[in-house]
């Protein structure tokens, strides 16, 4: 079902539901119509487009679900499109919402987003002395509830992030998580390059003199960028943490190596003692007069002994055992 709800308002009350072939923008200013579409037909927009006298451009832009985070002007309507986001697995999906706000009226289209506006709508209608206000709140409150979507992505995100932070403390990464960490440093520049576009439409609303947008309204959009610079921020930040967790991943690998190479160069000067006098003693000359001394087996064996004691001893003084 393309419709998810359209309804008249009046004072902030709910009136009426109005049927989409049938809805005009009421003449009183206390009146306003909001119509939810979820993925809408293009015999549907064309209706809208009839009785609300949409812009043809803003049309084809509302059924295009690539998008990208904008704000037009058209007339005396405006028309924002906003870029939703929700977490599947370890991959990052997007959405496009588009609205279109008039003095009376506010449609928004979906496309793509798993978050519908039921309960947004809910909320409002709890808090009539809000959306008497009209539109442009409404338009406020869809934006805050899009980008505040942001925010449980970035958690999950840093929390994975700590995760294989003290895993790669306790021992090596694996070939998977070191794949995960790209996979995850790829989502979350893809995520950057929608919110920095989120950011500017929310700058323009508070910053700029725009139709149907009352000037009592601009802090609410300023609390919008707020929490979309917040947002930037920390998938900035995260971005920054990725790549410490795999350069200090590839560090301490480093270390662990030259360890293990030290201690293995110490193993073999230990072991290059007894290999040396077995060497010695294994040449076949008949003229070593040390053969045939009635305890040299002994003292050769002590001897080796002693040395390899001592090099043992030296070599874990200085931490290379």
């Amino acid at each position: 079902m393309t419709v998810v709800a359209s309804f008249l308002y009046r004072d902030g009350k709910r009136i009426e539901a109005v049927p989409i072939d049938l809805a005009v923008p009421p003449q009183d200013e206390n009146t306003f119509v909001w119509i939810g579409l979820h993925e809408p037909t293009p015999e549907e927009m064309n209706t809208l487009k009839h009785n609300f006298q949409l812009h043809p451009l803003a049309i084809e832009d509302s059924l295009n679900p690539a998008q990208v985070p904008k704000v037009d002007i058209y007339d005396s309507q405006l028309f924002v499109v906003a870029k939703t986001a929700h977490r599947v697995g370890d991959r990052i999906e997007y959405g496009v919402t588009s609205i279109f706000v008039g003095r009376n009226h506010i449609i928004s289209v979906r496309h793509g987003s798993d978050r519908g506006h039921s309960k947004l709508r809910s909320q409002l209608e709890a808090t009539p002395q809000t959306l008497k206000h009209g539109p442009d709140y409404v338009l406020h409150a869809i934006l805050d509830f899009i980008v505040d979507g942001y925010l449980p992505i970035v958690q999950s995100i840093e929390d994975e992030m700590l995760d294989m932070e003290q895993q790669m403390l306790d021992a090596f990464l694996e070939r998977d998580q070191i794949t995960r960490i790209f996979r995850t440093r790829r989502e979350v520049i893809r995520f950057l390059r929608v919110i920095g576009p989120m950011v500017e439409l929310c700058g323009k609303l508070v910053n700029l003199d725009l139709p149907c947008l009352d000037p009592e309204a601009k802090p609410y959009f300023r609390d919008v960028l707020d929490h979309a610079l917040r947002a930037e921020m920390t998938i900035v930040g995260l971005r920054d943490v990725i790549t410490s967790v795999f350069e200090a991943s590839n560090l301490l690998e480093q270390q662990r190596q030259g360890v293990i190479t030290r201690q293995l160069a110490s193993w073999a000067a230990i072991l290059a003692v007894p290999t040396a006098v077995a060497g010695i003693y294994g040449m076949n000359f008949e003229n070593m007069p040390e053969l045939k001394t009635t305890y040299g087996y002994f003292v050769v064996l002590g001897a080796i002994a002693v040395l390899c004691f001592i090099l043992y001893l030296r070599f874990k003084k200085a931490r290379w055992l």
